[in-house]
């Protein structure tokens, strides 16, 4: 016959509320006693219910979060086009071909388009809305520096077509690239201090670059009437027919180019 003692007395009630009180001591001490864990299934559910309940009020961090709100504190989400924002930041991204772009958005923001509509997007961006970009990215500008531009940045790139048809605007010429059987456009782009951008404007392909720099500065000032402006250009853009223009329209400008090769100071 086996034996037993006495380890510990919880209590005696004949009070039905005391006794459950009792039970309960006596439960949490044989817990401690054993050193086990007693899962409460009811406040594990309950946890559990919590739990994945925050997970769905939480939020995707990626592109459409973060640079989406940078997006709209600049301005542009004034221009209410949904392929505007798209292409903007899945270029920021996932810099890559118009058919890649398409394969992104779709896969990562569940948004289906096509090469052909991108395409034609472009042409309306360039023909509609380029201007009000423009306008929104100079006044972000200004506001950044201060409210005041002094000091302009222009430079040239040239961008090649897989294409062996030349049309009005895209023709070969002096490609940056290498690729001088490909027809071309020579782009052109105005930035500030610290490199905001400002203005672009597209030429012909076979535009010579030292003659696009004087129609984008002088739009730009007239276009917002600045004053006292410093013009920088690289050595590729350094003539003296330009230089002279320069002067004649008040400018200051510094223009880079190598010592031993430049004549003019």
């Amino acid at each position: 016959m086996g034996k037993y003692r006495v380890l510990k007395t919880i209590g005696s009630t004949h009070d039905a509320a005391l006794l459950q009180s009792l039970i309960e001591q006596g439960k949490e001490w044989i817990i401690k006693r054993q050193h086990a864990i007693e899962l409460d299934f009811e406040q594990r559910d309950k946890l559990f219910e919590q739990f994945f309940t925050g997970i769905t009020a939480v939020k995707s961090v990626g592109p459409s979060l973060l640079l989406g709100q940078i997006f709209d504190s600049i301005g542009f989400n004034a221009i209410e086009d949904e392929l505007f924002r798209k292409l903007v930041l899945s270029r920021l991204c996932y810099p890559v071909s118009k058919l890649k772009t398409t394969d992104y958005l779709r896969r990562y923001e569940g948004y289906v388009t096509d090469e052909d509509k991108i395409y034609r997007y472009l042409d309306k961006l360039n023909k509609t809305q380029k201007r009000t970009v423009q306008r929104i990215s100079y006044q972000h500008t200004l506001q950044i520096l201060g409210g005041q531009i002094s000091m302009v940045f222009y430079d040239v790139t040239t961008l090649y077509f897989e294409a062996s048809e030349e049309d009005e605007l895209r023709k070969t010429g002096y490609s940056k690239d290498g690729k001088h059987q490909n027809p071309q456009i020579v782009l052109g782009l105005l930035v500030s201090q610290g490199g905001y951008p400002l203005a672009y404007e597209i030429f012909e392909g076979g535009k010579f670059e030292g003659h696009t720099m004087l129609p984008v500065i002088n739009l730009f000032r007239r276009k917002y009437k600045v004053s006292d402006l410093i013009v920088v250009a690289d050595a590729g853009l350094l003539s003296d027919k330009n230089m002279r223009i320069l002067r004649q329209n008040n400018y200051c400008y510094i223009l880079g180019a190598r010592i031993k090769t430049s004549q003019t100071a």
